[in-house]
C-alpha cells in the first residue's frame, strides 16, 4: 500500500482488462479510488441506464460509452454527456430506433450502425456537432420512408476534413457520387468499408484508389466482374500504401488476381471468402508475389486440395492467419502442413471441412506459435487427431471443436493435459463429451462455450473443481446437468461473471441463492420457467447481477 499511485496505475493497466479491476477495488480504499480513475470504457445497459448519471460519476475518466444494447430514448442521457464536457473519444449508439441527438466536439469516433430512419439530415448533424471525427460508422441503417442519399455524404465529406475511416455498409441508394465527395474532401481517409453497396461500382472505387494517397485498407464485398474491370485493376497499382484489401462474395478471374500481384502493393491482409470463378493458378500467382503476407482468408475456396495447399504453404512464411473454412476437400494433409511449413503462424480456421477424413503420417513438427484453432462442424475429427494437436500445439490458447460430433473426454483431455495456457473452450453440441477428462487444475481457462453438448453432474464437478477462473459459462440446451452440479460450480469458481442455463433441468429455485452467494456474478440467463419480476429484476441488479428471462 505504500507505492506511489503512478505505480498502482501501471500495475493496474499490465491486467489489460478493466473488467479485472473489480476484485482489486475490494481490496482497500486506495486501490478503489484508483480503478474508479483508471477505468475508460462503460457499457451501458438497459437496466443500468436509470443509473447513467450516477455512473458518469463515478468514472470521471471515461473515454468511450457504448449504448449498443439501449433500446429506449437516450437524448437526454447524451444530452448530459455533452453537458458536463466529458472528454469522450469513442461513441457506440448503434440499433436506436431514431438517430439520437449528439453533440461533442473532441470526438474521434462515432458508431451508429443499424439506426432507424436515418437520413441526410442526421449525417449533417453529425458533421456539424462531431467535426473531428476520425472514424465514422453508418452502415446497415433500418430503411422505412427516409435514407442517406449522395447529397447527405456531400455535406457531410464537406465538414469531415479529419476523417479516416468510413462504413457506408448496406447503404442501397448511394452511388459512386458519394466515393468522389469523400475523395475530393477527405484527404487523410486510410480505410473504407462499401459492403453491401448496389449502385457503388468498381469505377468510383478505382477513382477512390487513385485520388487517396493514403488509402490503406478497403473492403467492398459483392464487386462483379464488368466491362470496366481493366480500369478497375489499373487503379490498384496508384494505391500504393494500400495493405488490406477484402474483396469477399464477390466475382473475380484469375487476371484479375495477377492484376493485384502486379501492382506491387505493401499487401498484408488479403479476403476473398466466398468468392468465385477464379482458380489455383489465380492465387498461385498472387501469393507468390506476396510471400510477407500476414492474413489470408480463402473461406469457401472449394477447388483447393490438399495438393495445391502443399503447394502454397512454400508462399505462407510469413502467414500469422488463414482461413480455409467450408474448403471441403482439405483433410488432415492440409492442417498438419501448415503447422509445419508456416513458422509464423498464430491462427488456423478450417471448419467444416474434412479434417478426420483420413490418417495422416508425414512428419509432424511441434509449432509453439499456433494460439487459436477453429476447427467446429468437422464431423469426423477423433480423439487421434486432438492427441496429435496435443503434443504439435503446446501454447494454444483458443480452441473451438463445436459439432465435432466424434470426440470424447479423452481427447479433449490429451488437449489440456499439455495446452495448460488454454483460456478458451468451446464444445457446442458435442453430446459424446460428458467431461473435460482431467484431474488437475486449469488457472487458465476462462470461457466455456457448452450448449448443447453432453456435460453431466460429474463433468460439472472436474469443472468447479479444476476451473476455479472460469469467467463465463454456457450449459444453454445441457439436459445432462444437474442443480448439484451447478451448486458446486457458483461456490468453487470464484471469478464466475456469467452463466447460462437455458433449457437445461435445473431447479428455477436456484436463481437467488447464485446472485447471493456468487458477488462476481454479472449475468445469468435462468433455466426456462423462470420470469423474474420487475422488482425481482431491480433487486438482483442492485446487487450487481442481471437476471433474463428463462
Amino acid at each position: 500500500m505504500d507505492l506511489p499511485e503512478d505505480c498502482w496505475e501501471l500495475i493496474l493497466n499490465s491486467l489489460g482488462d478493466e473488467r479485472r479491476f473489480e476484485p482489486v477495488s475490494l481490496v482497500s480504499h486506495k486501490l478503489l479510488s484508483i480503478t474508479k480513475n483508471l477505468r475508460r470504457n462503460l457499457n451501458i445497459t438497459q437496466q443500468a441506464l436509470p443509473q447513467m448519471f450516477n455512473l458518469l460519476r463515478r468514472f470521471p475518466n471515461l473515454k468511450k460509452l457504448d449504448f449498443s444494447q439501449v433500446t429506449l430514448d437516450v437524448d437526454g442521457f447524451l444530452c448530459s454527456v455533452s453537458e458536463r464536457e466529458m472528454d469522450l473519444v469513442s461513441l457506440n449508439i448503434s440499433n436506436q430506433k431514431e438517430f439520437p441527438i449528439t453533440e461533442n466536439k473532441n470526438l474521434k469516433e462515432l458508431v451508429c450502425s443499424k439506426i432507424g430512419f436515418l437520413k441526410d439530415e442526421d449525417v449533417i448533424a453529425i458533421a456539424e456537432s462531431c467535426p473531428a471525427l476520425e472514424v465514422l460508422d453508418i452502415s446497415y441503417p433500418d430503411y422505412d420512408c427516409s435514407f442517406v442519399s449522395d447529397a447527405g455524404i456531400y455535406a457531410m465529406a464537406m465538414k469531415l476534413e479529419r476523417l479516416q475511416k468510413i462504413d457506408i455498409s448496406g447503404n442501397f441508394f448511394l452511388t459512386d457520387t458519394s466515393l468522389a465527395s469523400i475523395t475530393a474532401n477527405c484527404r487523410l481517409l486510410r480505410e473504407l468499408v462499401v459492403n453491401d453497396c448496389d449502385c457503388i461500382t468498381e469505377f468510383g472505387i478505382g477513382v477512390l484508389m487513385s485520388c487517396s494517397r493514403n488509402l490503406s485498407s478497403v473492403s467492398m464485398s459483392g464487386i462483379g466482374i464488368s466491362p470496366i474491370h481493366q480500369f478497375f485493376s489499373q487503379h490498384f497499382g496508384e494505391a500504393r500504401n494500400l495493405c488490406e484489401i477484402d474483396l469477399s462474395n464477390s466475382y473475380l478471374s484469375d487476371e484479375f488476381l495477377c492484376s493485384i500481384a502486379e501492382a506491387s502493393l505493401k499487401l498484408e491482409k488479403f479476403s476473398l471468402s466466398h468468392c468465385h470463378n477464379f482458380t489455383f493458378a489465380g492465387i498461385s500467382v498472387l501469393l507468390r508475389k506476396y510471400q510477407s503476407l500476414e492474413y489470408l482468408n480463402l473461406e469457401a475456396a472449394n477447388f483447393l486440395s490438399d495438393e495445391s495447399m502443399i503447394e502454397l504453404s512454400k508462399f505462407l512464411q510469413s502467414v500469422i492467419s488463414i482461413n480455409l473454412g467450408y474448403c471441403s476437400k482439405l483433410t488432415n494433409a492440409t492442417f498438419f502442413t501448415l503447422i509445419r511449413n508456416c513458422p509464423l503462424l498464430n491462427e488456423v480456421k478450417m471448419e467444416v471441412t474434412n479434417l478426420g477424413i483420413e490418417e495422416f503420417t508425414m512428419d509432424s513438427k511441434i509449432n509453439p506459435r499456433v494460439k487459436a484453432l477453429h476447427l467446429a462442424g468437422n464431423g469426423n475429427l477423433s480423439d487421434e487427431f486432438l492427441k496429435k494437436v496435443a503434443l504439435l500445439c503446446p501454447s494454444l490458447q483458443v480452441l473451438d471443436l463445436s459439432c465435432c460430433l466424434g470426440i470424447t473426454e479423452e481427447g479433449i483431455g490429451e488437449i489440456l493435459r499439455n495446452c495448460r495456457e488454454v483460456r478458451h473452450l468451446e464444445i457446442y453440441l458435442c453430446r459424446q463429451l460428458n467431461n473435460l477428462g482431467i484431474d488437475f487444475e486449469l488457472p487458465k481457462l476462462e470461457v466455456l462455450l457448452a450448449t448443447a453438448s453432453g456435460l453431466n453432474e460429474d463433468g460439472l464437478t472436474t469443472i468447479a473443481n479444476n476451473c476455479r477462473r472460469l469467467l463465463y459459462l454456457n450449459l444453454d440446451k445441457c439436459l445432462n446437468v444437474t442443480t448439484n452440479g451447478v451448486v458446486k460450480v457458483v461456490v468453487n469458481c470464484i471469478s464466475l461473471r456469467e452463466i447460462n442455463l437455458k433449457w437445461s433441468n435445473v431447479n428455477v429455485g436456484i436463481v437467488a441463492w447464485m446472485v447471493f452467494t456468487r458477488p462476481s456474478l454479472r449475468k445469468i440467463i435462468p433455466p426456462g420457467g423462470f420470469t423474474p419480476s420487475d422488482n425481482q429484476r431491480s433487486y438482483f441488479f442492485n446487487h450487481g447481477c442481471l437476471v433474463c428471462k428463462g
